[in-house]
């Protein structure tokens, strides 16, 4: 007999019969490449939050599997190896339901408006996958910095308008393969303007103007995108946020929607 063998304590049963709905480890560095539009693909750094329920008689999870379940994937992490994934972990850790969220910052190279000078933009998404009993959904998120001018502002002041960065997050889910950058260029159609990395002279000078042209609400800018979301016959499914972060008030603006699309007979 192997004396060296250590028993796990998290094996063991529990008799206080209580369930835990979520049970795993969060906010794990992984490295990942993700589909890129015009690249190909991109290289980035994500943060895992990965999860499963916990029965009442289980004293514990195994927390190693999950990292193993990461690590099996190296790198080749995407929307398409979330339901495998997910899977994975319902069968290694014995659960009935399970839960991941990848969180990662995105780069997409804008051209300035006027200028034409290229520069990188930020974006921060995330892919959420969960399955139990009745299958498996996943979800994508966006938050999209855009520029909002204040209609009010502009209609009762003899000069100007005041304007602020606001962050729009569209989630998603979707029933064909949809890429980042469609839905970044969705929101950034609905703003007074978009943001950008870099900007010239006469690029700012457009911008501004362009968003004086364009004055949206935090309620028009949700209503906008919803409509256009509504109109992408590939999305099943939304909710869309705007919070502007207001540079005359010490508060922000925000508003939501969300809708789970009718589905053809």
């Amino acid at each position: 007999m192997n004396a060296c063998i250590i028993e796990d304590i998290q094996g063991r049963a529990d008799s206080r019969r209580i369930a835990i709905d979520k049970v795993g480890i969060k906010d794990i560095l992984h490295p990942v490449r993700v589909k890129d539009k015009s690249c190909g693909e991109q290289h980035t750094v994500a943060r895992f939050d990965m999860y499963v329920n916990l029965p009442h008689d289980f004293k514990g999870t195994h927390m190693s599997r999950f990292v193993e379940i990461l690590n099996s994937h190296d790198r080749e992490i995407s929307i398409a190896s979330f339901p495998v994934m997910l899977q994975e972990m319902l069968s290694r850790l014995e659960a009935e339901s399970g839960y991941i969220e990848m969180r990662f910052p995105y780069f997409v190279d804008k051209a300035a408006p006027v200028s034409g000078v290229r520069s990188l933009l930020d974006y921060q998404v995330s892919f959420i996958g969960e399955i139990d009993n009745t299958g498996c959904r996943i979800k994508v998120k966006i938050v999209v910095p855009v520029t909002s001018l204040c209609p009010c502002s502009k209609e009762i002041s003899e000069r100007g308008a005041h304007n602020q960065r606001s962050h729009v997050t569209i989630t998603v889910s979707a029933s064909e393969f949809i890429w980042i950058e469609e839905l970044i260029t969705l929101v950034e159609a609905e703003a007074s303007s978009p943001i950008y990395g870099l900007l010239k002279r006469p690029d700012e000078k457009y911008v501004t103007e362009y968003a004086y042209d364009h004055p949206k609400f935090v309620e028009d800018m949700v209503r906008d995108v919803a409509a256009m979301l509504d109109a992408e016959i590939r999305i099943t499914a939304y909710m869309v946020e705007s919070e502007n972060f207001e540079s005359i008030h010490n508060h922000s603006a925000y508003a939501r929607i969300e809708r789970i699309k009718p589905q053809p007979a």
